[in-house]
């Protein structure tokens, strides 16, 4: 099978110069409208619509790692941030709309790199075209990519009346249809060789994804052919892995990786290739995360530039008594959805055997590590699972278990913002407060640096300059996520 890993380097340095070309169609380029080209439904959420807007005396996060500044003032202008510095140092326009952050927090607007439209429980899968956009831009999620789609029609047209301006919602990097093997979900795309791989990949990528994700049973010749069709097409690639190891995917010449250490059977003494061994959990539990073994993971993703998603949020519901309960996320669930949720959750908490109370802190410490080794770690909520991680309030949740593994609230806004938009390509205009950067900016009120727990406490989401109300965002989706 040597012929499978040959040509992974060559890939991605082609991918660069496609790459160049297939930015010009990405969110971040799009059109964007002012709070009068709206339309009177989405015009209805936004709180701040002046042409020029100064935040003064707050306390700023950038996204870049670089340590909190207090005393600050931002000025938004033209969609962009036209300038950034300490009280006094910063000429404030005349006529420019005046908020006093005195207390309160700015961040970049979140960027979701494993975000889903959809929504699942164990009895429900459900497309969520009203609640998922309204819900990632109240939390401050203000670009997300779909990491797998279930409806990818359902997330094109989403996408394209978000442009549109005719509702509100994050800018969205479309993935098409997961790609697995035979005994895949029925809502996935089962494929059987490298040459209904690559005409899957064909078929989205005219239709306007911009991503590619594959799935659990995937054999590797097939990846392999996904992949190098993706990248063809200037587009890249994802994947969940099982049947397929990380090493293994990393030299088929993939982009990124899903999940981090929850997701890698390399370490499996008894798998077998193109097979995914169905209790590699169990053995996990017995790995050293500090092992030769694991370092090399590590450093053949860093080495080949291989981007990791942690998803924390979403495995943390299968770890017994966490999370905590909020009412925010049981006022926002459909009544059955809460139920079932609530069901499984009491199913969680009194399971004898909780191989994720093990793994849960193994896979922090291997995000952790891999960052530290230079690697570009973003985030996102993943929101399937058992029901209780919901689009906006998981990611949010992401920052808390960051810090809880160790980062710096610096090092976790950089993962959650950044980070996200260089895996997307899109930092040049996204990710981080700077001059001439687009305004997506979060307005929290309180500070997350010394309470992370205050990052929930999010009062206005500015997108492209405009600023969002994000309590009357959230109350518009009450009772609804589960259903519509």
């Amino acid at each position: 099978m040597s012929e499978l890993f040959s040509h992974g380097s060559a890939a991605r340095k082609a991918l660069g110069i496609l790459g160049a070309i297939a930015l010009l169609a990405l969110p971040a380029a799009a059109a964007a409208q002012t709070a009068e080209e709206l339309t009177e439904d989405a015009r209805q959420f936004v709180q701040y619509g002046d042409p020029v807007i100064a935040i003064t005396g707050v306390q700023v996060v950038d996204g870049t790692g670089a340590a909190p500044r207090s005393g600050q003032t931002v000025v938004i202008a033209d969609r962009r941030i036209q300038s950034l510095g300490a009280d006094g140092d910063v000429q404030v326009p005349d006529g420019a709309r005046r908020i006093d952050g005195s207390g309160h927090t700015v961040i970049p607007g979140l960027i979701g790199i494993h975000n889903h439209t959809f929504y699942t429980t164990a009895a429900r899968h459900s497309q969520m075209n009203t609640t998922s956009p309204r819900l990632y831009l109240a939390a401050g999620v203000t670009t997300i990519r779909t990491t797998g789609s279930y409806s990818p029609y359902s997330e094109i047209n989403m996408r394209r009346a978000i442009e549109a301006g005719e509702i509100v919602g994050p800018r969205m990097h479309i993935t098409g249809p997961y790609i697995s093997g035979a005994g895949a979900s029925t809502y996935m795309t089962q494929v059987n060789s490298p040459e209904d791989a690559r005409r899957v990949v064909a078929y989205w990528a005219e239709e306007g994804a911009t991503w590619f994700k594959a799935y659990t049973r995937i054999s590797r010749a097939e990846l392999g052919a996904a992949i190098e069709e993706a990248h063809k097409h200037g587009l890249k690639f994802t994947a969940h892995l099982c049947s397929v190891t990380f090493r293994e995917a990393v030299d088929l010449g993939i982009d990124s990786l899903e999940h981090g250490f929850f997701t890698n059977t390399e370490y499996h003494a008894a798998k077998e290739p193109d097979e995914c061994p169905p209790d590699f959990r169990n053995t996990l539990r017995d790995i050293d995360i500090d092992s030769d073994e694991v370092n090399a993971t590590i450093s053949h993703m860093v080495d080949n530039e291989v981007a990791l998603t942690s998803t924390l949020a979403v495995y943390e519901l299968s770890v017994p008594g966490r999370p905590p309960l909020e009412d925010r996320n049981l006022e926002a669930l459909s009544p059955g959805a809460r139920d079932e949720y609530l069901a499984r959750r009491e199913e969680i908490a009194g399971a004898s055997d909780a191989v994720m109370q093990d793994l849960f802190p193994k896979a922090q410490a291997f995000e952790y590590r891999y960052f530290q080794a230079g690697g570009l770690l973003a985030a996102g909520v993943d929101p399937t699972g058992n029901g209780g991680a919901l689009p906006g309030f998981g990611d949010q949740r992401n920052y808390e278990l960051l810090l809880e593994a160790e980062f710096t609230p610096a090092q976790a806004m950089q993962v959650m913002s950044l980070n996200g938009a260089r895996v997307l390509g899109v930092d040049g205009d996204l990710g981080s407060i700077e001059e001439g950067k687009l305004a997506d900016l979060i307005l929290i009120d309180g500070d997350p640096v010394a309470d992370p727990f205050q990052i929930r406490n999010v009062v206005t989401v500015f997108k492209d300059g405009v600023g969002y109300d994000s309590l009357k965002l959230i109350a518009s989706v009450k009772g609804l996520v589960g259903l519509e």
